[in-house]
């Protein structure tokens, strides 16, 4: 490791998990000095880019050139995002059939690059969840895993019963990995979720096609922003079941992406519970 070297964004973020694991007499205090690196690191980045912007205002070439190679560096950027996740997470390639994380390099083909929903995420500037989401018609469905609850799908859906006719998981969009939460109402509706990850849905099979809709939140987690000196901070709450609660920074500089980045660190830590908390924004 090069001491002179800076630790980029994700190597300082896992941090915070470390900072979790230490007692609670060294949590506070350590807990406090990564909260001001990072308030550091935050006003370092806007003076960079205001410096950028500066120099970009040079000429129009200069300009021109510039924003070519930024392209350039982001596209390198989301490719080394999407390769990171098919390597730890395990997505969906061209093909039909969920993929298990890889023990070595993936090959990747030109049509995996252009039939990669995953990929296609990404350059939209969206992160890619930690977990697959569902699938429909062998296809990532990460809109429905990022719908509000005032949208309807209409489905091609099932349940599959034992031997006993119990009811075991449902079969919705040719994905049989959807799991019952419970059985409301025999052949008419159920509460489902897939892997037991992610939303709850509501699966209604009274209409013909099958309606599902995502269930309301089940928990609140409230957000705290703070603006002292300068420095612009988004922290979450999180309770813990000692009775504590972990502060946790989010990388944002709005409310909407200190939101999208609390559900992605809720994903990582607890995705029984993603899609499933509201978040109130408290102004400090």
């Amino acid at each position: 490791m090069n001491d002179e070297n800076p630790l980029d964004a994700d190597d300082l973020m896992n941090f915070s998990e470390r900072i979790e694991q230490l007692p609670p007499a060294d949590a506070e205090w350590v807990g406090t000095l990564f909260q001001e690196c990072l308030r550091a690191r935050m006003h370092e980045a806007e003076l960079l880019s205001a410096a950028l912007l500066e120099s970009s205002e040079g000429g129009e070439g200069h300009q021109s050139a510039n924003t070519f190679d930024a392209q350039l560096a982001q596209v390198a950027l989301d490719a080394a995002e999407w390769l990171k996740t098919l390597w730890s997470v395990g997505y969906m390639g061209a093909g039909s059939f969920p993929s298990k994380p890889c023990s070595a390099f993936p090959l990747v083909e030109l049509e995996d690059v252009l039939k990669s929903a995953l990929f296609a995420r990404i350059r939209q500037g969206k992160r890619p969840l930690p977990f697959p989401p569902p699938t429909r018609s062998g296809l990532p469905w990460h809109a429905l895993v990022e719908c509000d609850e005032s949208e309807e799908h209409a489905v091609d859906a099932e349940i599959l019963r034992d031997d006993q006719g119990l009811a075991i998981s449902a079969h919705i969009e040719a994905c049989g990995d959807w799991l019952i939460r419970e059985e409301i109402a025999r052949d008419v509706e159920y509460l489902v979720q897939y892997r037991g990850k992610g939303p709850v849905f509501r699966l209604r099979l009274d209409v013909q096609p099958a309606i599902l809709h995502r269930e309301p939140p089940s928990w609140s987690r409230r957000i705290v922003f703070q603006e002292r000196g300068g420095f612009r901070t988004y922290v979450l709450e999180w309770p813990e079941e000692s009775g504590r609660t972990l502060n946790v920074p989010l990388r944002a500089a709005t409310w909407e992406r200190a939101e999208s980045e609390a559900g992605y660190w809720i994903a990582g830590k607890y995705p029984e519970m993603y899609g499933q908390v509201s978040f109130e924004r408290i102004d400090a």
